[in-house]
């Protein structure tokens, strides 16, 4: 396949405030033909990927090396000479690397990085991981400076490990969708994610020597959606899963909160991956240059979010084109949504995520729901530790910013968690000792072990704000209607970090908030110093009554554990925590969404209404002597694009005389009883609790 000339570069462009930097963005991979596939629950290839299938296992290696011969691409080098570290050393003694391309059903082929064993003396099994961010280092004579699996235990313990780059992605074929929608009635010609993992196990089972009949697949962040995608409807092989912070939907994942758009990570993501390729490649695009660290200043300055277009990407991202045509929850994204379809699952599944993930949240937690209610009778297990995105694969998961969790809490999992469940389901070791939910607690820093989460003994419990900045869980008294206000001005949106950096800040969801306590547009409320610990397990329900002089809002909500004014001395150099406002969770709602998701309205300026949204799970412990705190305001920036306040029907189209500083009020009489409902663990033995893995 021949490579097509790129387009040009993106022109520079001035803001009304400064000249913005850029990057020349690249070109990535060209487009083939959609294939055509039957269900998945079949093992011949429909008509048409006989011949291809027939004549791979002869031809794959050669065409895949014919294929690496031709592209091209510039950006950040994934080929070049073969690598001699000693990690890549250590790869290349024990494992013995082949490339191949594999056929699906309508013959287009998926480009495949195979790492077998170079011990053949046993019968191993498969480890599959499916990705659209490149199998690379492309090249048979070149290894990898990662673990080859999920850890290096894994890596260790000996699997045949593969690799491959979705349809479309790459060196593979074919077209590339983001998160691809799952087809439920397939004919003659449909192809999906979930079509494309059955022909790629059942080309492996017949083609690999060596292996013992059992795959596993994994795959973290967008490899997880793929991961989740691959056991609908699982083929027979398939023995164990495990979606690690998977997207399930990117209305609540990665790209929106409740409606709000995530800005900073969308514009950094898709100014690269989100550039149409022009032919197969190794190459990934030139990241985009911003001009300056201070990404608050940087996206101020950007303006309405219509100016990316103007400014930078000029239409040439379709789907940053696609975000901005739909703003809404509407069939578009829809159709992306996995959940509804994680069924027919056979396999034994390990859904993973970290408390601290700022991008996929809400996949792991729905994920395993999902799974848990439409496969009755399946393994299926939670593990949520305290942990970044990817983290728990990626540090030894001490500490996150000033917080420090006592344990190696990544080392844990990988060695007593990850590997026993790989080995039990693929190797027949013995089964580890795993209960449905593996949770880590923060505040207490424990591993607590329950039969379903959220644990049932978890009890709601509303806590109420109240005036003079009170927090209580008695419900606010008859009297007079009473609010409290503050002005908010898009023009100084409050900032979700004090860190300064154009990405994510990977340790604001643990972040000391007195930065923001401080501000007089957030509203702070706090408990009393607490009599005893208060354990919070599951999600927090906001319910708010609000008015505003505009016509639309946000409303950011946190909550906080205050440390007492003295703590024990810190250690090793760490900060003293000393009245420490740590960051529980936190969440936004874009208050046009309060009626339907699909259907944005305005406010009617200074009429009361309530808004109603959920704080993803937790489990958290206040300890006694802290205080819990809540914040209310209506920026976060630029976690978050800034609401005009004005409404405006698609806010993507708002431009500068659209955005205007509104008084916001909430609400707080019997009438309007603001508040969270918390659900919080009794003092004692828990019938739901149950023992996890030993060390």
């Amino acid at each position: 396949m021949t490579r097509s000339t790129a387009p040009g570069p993106l022109p520079r462009t001035p803001s009304t405030s400064r000249t913005l930097a850029f990057a020349t963005l690249t070109s990535l991979l060209a487009t083939g033909l959609i294939a055509c596939r039957s269900d998945p629950g079949s093992s011949a290839p429909a008509s048409g990927a006989s011949s291809a299938a027939s004549a791979a296992s002869a031809a794959s290696t050669a065409s895949a090396s014919s294929a690496s011969s031709t592209a091209s691409a510039s950006g950040p080098s994934t080929t070049g000479p073969s690598t001699t570290s000693p990690r890549s050393q250590y790869l290349r003694k024990s494992y013995l690397k082949r490339e191949v391309r594999i056929p699906m059903r309508d013959g287009v082929t998926l480009f495949t990085a195979i790492y077998t064993p170079r011990d053949s003396r046993q019968p191993r099994p498969i480890l599959l991981r499916r990705t659209p961010y490149s199998v690379g280092p492309y090249g048979e004579d070149r290894y990898p400076e990662r673990a080859l699996g999920p850890s290096e235990e894994i890596e260790r313990d000996g699997f045949i490990f593969v690799d491959q780059d979705v349809r479309g992605r790459f060196m593979s074929e074919g077209d590339f969708i983001n998160v691809r929608p799952h087809l439920t009635d397939k004919v003659q010609g449909d192809i999906d994610e979930s079509t494309d993992t059955w022909d790629t196990i059942t080309w492996l089972l017949a083609n690999v020597e060596g292996h013992n009949g059992r795959v596993g697949q994994w795959g973290v962040s967008y490899p997880g959606f793929y991961t989740s995608a691959g056991m609908i409807d699982g083929h027979p092989a398939l023995k164990a899963v495990s979606p690690q912070a998977p997207i399930a939907d990117w209305f609540w994942d990665d790209m929106h909160r409740n409606g709000a758009f995530v800005l900073a990570l969308a514009f950094n993501f898709f100014s690269s991956f989100g550039q149409p390729r022009h032919g197969l490649t190794k190459e990934w695009p030139e990241r985009f240059q911003h001009g300056t660290p201070d990404g608050y200043q940087f996206f101020l300055d950007l303006g309405p979010v219509r100016n990316a277009n103007d400014f930078y990407f000029q239409d040439r991202i379709p789907f940053w084109n696609e975000i901005t045509a739909h703003p809404d929850y509407d069939a578009f994204w829809q159709v992306r949504n996995i959940l509804p379809h994680l069924r027919n699952i056979h396999s034994a599944v390990l859904t993973v995520g970290g408390w601290y993930d700022t991008e996929d949240l809400y996949g792991p937690l729905k994920t395993y729901a999902a799974v848990e209610q439409q496969n009755p009778g399946i393994q299926n297990t939670l593990v949520m530790g305290p942990w970044i995105h990817g983290g728990w694969a990626k540090n030894d998961g001490r500490s996150l910013g000033d917080i420090d969790f006592g344990q190696a809490t990544s080392e844990y999992y990988r060695k007593h968690v990850e590997l026993p469940f790989f080995r039990h389901h693929l190797k027949d070791a013995p089964a580890p000792v795993l209960p449905e939910a593996l949770v880590f607690e923060t505040g207490t820093n424990r591993w607590r072990g329950f039969q379903a989460w959220p644990p049932p003994e978890a009890k709601e419990k509303p806590l109420y704000l109240h005036g003079s900045g009170r927090l209580s869980f008695d419900v606010p008294p008859p009297a007079e209607p009473a609010f409290d206000a503050f002005v908010s001005d898009p023009d100084r949106p409050i900032p979700y970090t004090q860190e300064i950096s154009t990405s994510w800040a990977t340790a604001y969801m643990t972040e000391d908030q007195r930065f923001a306590s401080r501000r007089p547009d957030v509203l702070v409320y706090q408990t009393d110093p607490l009599d005893e610990d208060a354990t919070l397990a599951g999600p927090i329900d906001v319910d708010l009554w609000v008015s505003t002089t505009g016509t639309d809002a946000d409303w950011i909500v946190k909550i906080i554990d205050v440390y007492p004014g003295q703590v024990d001395a810190p250690q090793d150099g760490g900060r003293d925590l000393g009245n420490y406002h740590r960051l529980v969770r936190a969440e936004v709602f874009r208050g046009r969404y309060r009626d339907s998701f699909q259907h944005p309205v305005p406010f009617d300026p200074d009429e009361v209404a309530r808004v109603r949204f959920t704080l993803w799970d937790q489990l958290h412990t206040f300890k006694k002597g802290h205080r819990i705190m809540v914040h209310v305001q209506s920026t976060w920036f630029p976690l978050v694009d800034r609401n005009p306040q004005t409404f405006v029907p698609n806010l993507f189209e708002a431009d500068d005389l659209d955005f205007v500083a509104a008084t916001h009020r909430v609400h707080r009489d019997a009438a309007h009883p603001s508040n969270l409902t918390l659900r919080l663990l009794p003092t004692g033995a828990i019938a739901s609790e149950v023992a996890v893995p030993s060390r």
